[in-house]
């Protein structure tokens, strides 16, 4: 393992390369550039907030900023799973001429995720400082773990999804309808205490074996209610994140050298 890490680090240039031509593509010719990565998650809160507000028994300062983080970190994981179903067709040219480990395709779709993710994040703090407080010290410091568990969650799943796209070209299809059914089982448009308050106990119990569950919370704790996140959550977050990795690395031990014979 640290040996094929060591191999995807020395082809750093090669990754970086990838991501910026990505972003470049991306935002060709835009008015705005990368504007959009924070004009994005401002819009669709705003249109969140007048929709559902009257669904929520909490005040504006306090709703605005969780539909905003919540999308925030909503949009890193749907970017890493339904753009990382393309990565390895994305790559098939390099593939075929380089033999680079095939997780720098996966981890060009993470990393792009990941600089948007942080775009977004100005965005909450800028949210956040305005209508409540701005986060202390203690609680961003908090944010680097968050975003490592994140990042290996999405790396994993950008891995995962690729390589079952290879084999079964429905996959993007599937994921995108399974991901928009998992917009609305997750709290994102609302809060976990609202469905107490309103009898749905049984729903928000069930709703804690969401596996975003998690990592909303980790992103959620420090900037909205200025306090680290709790032990409970970030060992959620490292088991999910694991688990993920884990099948992702066995992914690519068998895909290695056949991955090739299928693109």
């Amino acid at each position: 393992m640290l040996i094929y890490l060591s191999s995807i680090w020395n082809s750093r240039y090669f990754l970086f390369s990838l991501v910026r031509m990505d972003l470049r593509t991306r935002y060709r010719r835009s008015l705005l550039g990368l504007g959009w990565s924070l004009l994005q998650p401002l819009a669709m809160t705003c249109i969140l907030c007048v929709v559902f507000r009257h669904f929520s028994q909490a005040p504006i300062r306090d709703f605005a900023p969780h539909v905003l983080a919540g999308l925030t970190a909503w949009n890193f994981i749907i970017f890493c799973s339904v753009q990382g179903c393309q990565c390895f067709f994305q790559g098939e040219a390099y593939i075929r001429q380089c033999p680079l480990p095939l997780a720098i395709y996966p981890l060009r779709t993470a990393v792009g995720g990941m600089f948007h993710l942080s775009m977004g994040l100005i965005v909450v703090v800028g949210v956040c400082s305005i209508l409540r407080s701005p986060p202390g010290i203690a609680a961003l410091a908090s944010l680097p773990a968050t975003l490592l568990l994140l990042f290996v969650f999405g790396w994993s799943l950008a891995v995962i999804c690729g390589s079952a796209n290879v084999f079964f070209q429905d996959t993007q299809h599937l994921t995108e309808v399974g991901f928009q059914i998992l917009f609305y089982l997750s709290p994102i448009i609302y809060r976990l205490e609202d469905l107490l308050k309103m009898g749905g106990a049984r729903l928000a119990a069930g709703l804690q074996w969401n596996p975003i569950v998690p990592f909303l919370n980790l992103l959620r704790e420090p900037l909205l209610n200025g306090a680290p996140p709790s032990p409970g959550d970030y060992l959620r977050a490292a088991l999910i994140a694991l688990a993920a990795a884990g099948l992702a690395a066995a992914l690519l031990g068998r895909l290695q050298k056949r991955l090739i014979f299928h693109l």
